[in-house]
């Protein structure tokens, strides 16, 4: 038996004290970020658990979680803001830790984004320690933690418990865990609108391994990973022990390659939270499956394929001070692509390109509230994986004081930016 197989069936205990060390770092930036936050709202007279729970979209989660759906605002412009826009699984939760314990709607929802986000950073981790090794699961942790809008992971929206739902779901497909794949993405289609990037990932991945076994049986339903070799001057005895991805997949394909029902049963289990939600409000308003899109167009919310996006960033070269705004936006924009196209060129297994891909053109190509693209991004994970591999190639002390200089940078810019615009 090798290491992989040891893993892939790690008792609970065995594989928090694989992940301990990522954890542990990623509790410290968040601990960070929250210290910076509550000194900065003091400062300033403001608390920071209402910045973190009751602002903005967690104030319309606790109220569905509070009364239910049915409630909207008519702006003057004849817009018209339904709660129906926010999908039911934090509310849930919400209403039954509310019902369970002592904490309120607000206290509720705060928690489950901290636990959430714990459970994503664990996530990340197997899913990275899968492909890459322990090292560079511990630096991918960190360098989601680190992310300059990394206060939202402890506010009480639906980020956290998405990513979470994502992560452990695509390390359910990688490992062939069908079943348990389709579930976590039928959830996280219950989370949030972009669950349909879950879902795809599974259907790719699925539809690719069945495709396979047909035509050559044994064969993995993964793009090849290289191992180590993707991180040259990284010792990790247990990753260079064991085989790659494609190898694993292989044996699971080996083994159980004529059981289709498991990968068909988690193909079909997929789709089903988002179906359910947005059929349900079709049903609810009366206008049929596109119900849900007249509800986002309320918002002025939809898909235009990055069209308003781009309009919106070339309005900012009217003017010399926000030309600087247009620039860095540009650069960010082409920062995010070109962080695909490594991930395209490292050879990451498919199901975390798909995900990521379609996390990225969802983001970019929505049609409004710019100002929110960059936690609309937040889940996007995979994209950060070649910045988790060069960190892994520092030594140790070196990778330690970047971390560290990164966390206190992403302190105080996230508690900058929620005691000001913050948000949207």
């Amino acid at each position: 038996m090798t290491d992989l197989d040891v893993r892939a069936t790690l008792p609970g205990s065995a594989a928090l004290r694989r992940a301990a060390p990522a954890l542990l770092g990623y509790a410290a930036v968040r601990a960070l970020g929250l210290l910076a936050l509550a000194l900065w709202s003091a400062a300033r007279d403001k608390s920071a658990y209402t910045l973190l729970t009751a602002r903005w979209d967690a104030l319309w989660y606790t109220r569905v979680a509070e009364l239910g759906y049915g409630y909207e605002v008519r702006l003057p412009n004849g817009d018209v803001h339904s709660n129906l826009a926010f999908f039911p699984l934090l509310p849930w939760l919400e209403r039954l830790l509310h019902a369970t314990t002592p904490l309120s709607y607000a206290g509720a929802g705060f928690t489950v984004s901290v636990v959430a986000s714990l459970a994503a950073a664990w996530g990340i981790f197997a899913v990275a320690d899968h492909v890459y090794g322990r090292r560079a699961g511990v630096c991918a942790v960190l360098v989601w933690a680190v992310l300059p809008v990394g206060i939202v992971q402890s506010m009480a929206y639906s980020e956290s418990l998405f990513t979470a739902l994502a992560a452990w779901s695509l390390y359910a497909v990688l490992t062939g865990r069908w079943v348990t794949a389709g579930v976590l993405a039928s959830l996280s289609g219950l989370t949030r609108p972009v669950g349909l990037a879950v879902v795809a990932a599974v259907w790719a991945a699925g539809s690719t391994s069945l495709l396979r076994d047909r035509r050559a049986p044994g064969t993995g339903p993964f793009v090849r990973t290289r191992g180590t070799a993707l991180v040259p001057g990284v010792h990790d005895p247990e990753h260079a022990s064991r085989p790659s991805a494609e190898d694993s997949s292989g044996r699971e394909a080996t083994a159980h390659g004529p059981r289709v029902a498991p990968r068909a049963l988690g193909m079909l289990l997929a789709p089903l939270g988002a179906a359910g939600y947005v059929l349900w409000v079709g049903h609810r308003t009366g206008r049929g499956p596109l119900g849900y899109l007249d509800v986002q167009a309320g918002w002025r919310n939809g898909f235009d394929g990055g069209y308003a996006f781009a309009r919106f960033v070339a309005d900012k070269f009217t003017a010399f001070p926000s030309a600087l705004a247009g620039v860095g936006l540009i650069v960010g924009v082409a920062l995010l692509v070109w962080l695909y196209v490594v991930c395209v060129r490292q050879r990451q297994p498919l199901p975390l390109l798909v995900y990521g891909g379609a996390v990225l053109a969802l983001a970019l190509c929505a049609s409004s509230y710019f100002g929110s693209k960059p936690r609309l991004l937040l889940p996007a994970f995979p994209l950060l994986l070649p910045l988790a591999l060069a960190l892994a190639r520092l030594r140790t002390t070196r990778a330690v004081l970047v971390a560290g200089c990164l966390a206190v940078a992403s302190a105080v810019y996230g508690a900058w930016w929620l005691n000001g615009s913050g948000p949207p």
